[in-house]
């Protein structure tokens, strides 16, 4: 086994101090090969340090941040396999410290046990709520790493924040790179002369710098801080969810020739009961676009008082959707975090040669979906007083 390489990135990223540690960097920067060290360097020195490891999802842990922390310990001597736990993927040191791994996606973990020290690794695909359940049950220090291929939570929600160190890394910060890796990483420099997506690559990338999105399916849209008292409401898109996607609420407001989103809630494990009780406390009196694929719960809404009906979806509903969205002009309330994530991470898939289809990614779409019902009913009659069915 090689030895461990002290790095520019290592020593950078000791000299952090604020309880909020948010690293935004490029390729091979180092990021979580020089974050382990130091979680794992805490919980052999301090007892019963309870460290969380997060990503998006279980196969995304094994690749990346669980193998880079089991070939430290390796490398450094400290792996002992009695203290490995692979069934909870849960590391036990012998002054009763532990680092765990859990995905993101694991909902009673994110609302379970609290922990003293966080990680939230790649934390641009993970959203905001799903980090802010996190971090109200952590006493200690936050790590959240990334490769800025767009402004998202992090940036707006965290790294301006008083307790909250920000700090750019690179592979010029990574001295445990070969010049094969290295040579690799800077011929995406002279494709950029001469390449847009190269220049968005090497910008993100190579530099470390927040980069353009590529392939949104909803990407002509800008933020505003409050809804003008000169707006109309329309109505309201609903989508709803259970235990592993969340039920969202987002109304829909007409202004001049602008049309306005406000996400309304975005939660998990909601009843029915529940959602009208929301409804309620936002004082929705309006009308309710819901996905007709709940034709139960859509009855029990109603039931309880509620005006809500299904939304029509013919072929390619949802790429349809998407084009009329995009024909408007959108603005979205600065309250609307889940919202804005989703528009920030809603891109469209590609073939295996890296080519767009005309198909968007099954993610980070709940609040979105609940914006195209809204968007597809009223705008089917812009005019109309009453629902009708087309």
């Amino acid at each position: 086994m090689s030895n461990f390489v002290v790095t520019t990135s290592l020593k950078k990223l000791s000299k952090l101090k604020k309880r909020k540690k948010v690293i935004q960097g490029g390729t091979s920067a180092g990021k979580t090969f020089n974050i382990l060290p130091l979680l794992i360097n805490k919980a052999i020195s301090v007892p019963n340090r309870e460290i969380s490891v997060v990503a998006e999802s279980i196969p995304h842990l094994r690749r990346g941040a669980m193998k880079d922390f089991l070939k430290i310990l390796m490398m450094t001597g400290r792996y002992v396999d009695t203290s490995w736990n692979k069934s909870n993927l849960k590391y036990t040191f012998s002054n009763n410290s532990y680092i765990e791994f859990f995905s993101a996606d694991q909902d009673d973990r994110l609302r379970g046990a609290r922990r003293t020290d966080l990680y939230v690794n790649e934390a641009n695909n993970i959203s905001h709520e799903a980090y802010n359940q996190l971090a109200i049950r952590t006493s200690g220090e936050i790590w959240i790493d990334f490769n800025p291929t767009h402004s998202f939570w992090a940036h707006s929600e965290v790294a301006n924040q008083k307790d909250a160190d920000f700090i750019i890394l690179t592979y010029k910060d990574n001295e445990g790179l070969t010049k094969t890796i290295i040579d690799e990483i800077e011929l995406a420099r002279e494709k950029a002369k001469t390449s847009t997506y190269w220049a968005n690559w090497w910008n993100v990338y190579g530099l470390g710098n927040i980069g353009s999105l590529e392939g949104a399916c909803i990407s002509d849209w800008k933020q505003i801080d409050t809804i003008p008292d000169e707006a109309r409401l329309l109505c309201c898109g609903l989508d709803f969810g259970y235990t592993n996607h969340q039920s969202s609420l987002v109304a829909m407001y007409k202004y001049n020739d602008e049309y306005i989103y406000d996400e309304l809630f975005y939660k998990r494990g909601l009843l029915n009961s529940d959602i009208s009780e929301l409804i309620k406390e936002n004082n929705i009196k309006d009308i309710i676009y819901a996905d007709s694929a709940e034709p139960k719960s859509i009855d029990e809404l109603n039931h309880l008082g509620h005006t809500v009906f299904p939304v029509k979806k013919g072929s390619d509903s949802i790429v349809n959707g998407i084009s009329l969205i995009n024909q408007q002009k959108i603005l979205v309330t600065s309250r609307s975090k889940n919202l804005i994530n989703e528009l920030q991470n809603y891109i469209w898939m590609r073939d295996k040669e890296g080519n767009k289809i005309n198909k968007p990614i099954d993610k980070y779409n709940h609040a979105i979906d609940a914006m195209r019902y809204a968007t597809s009913m009223q705008l089917s009659d812009p005019n109309k007083g009453k629902y009708h069915i087309w």
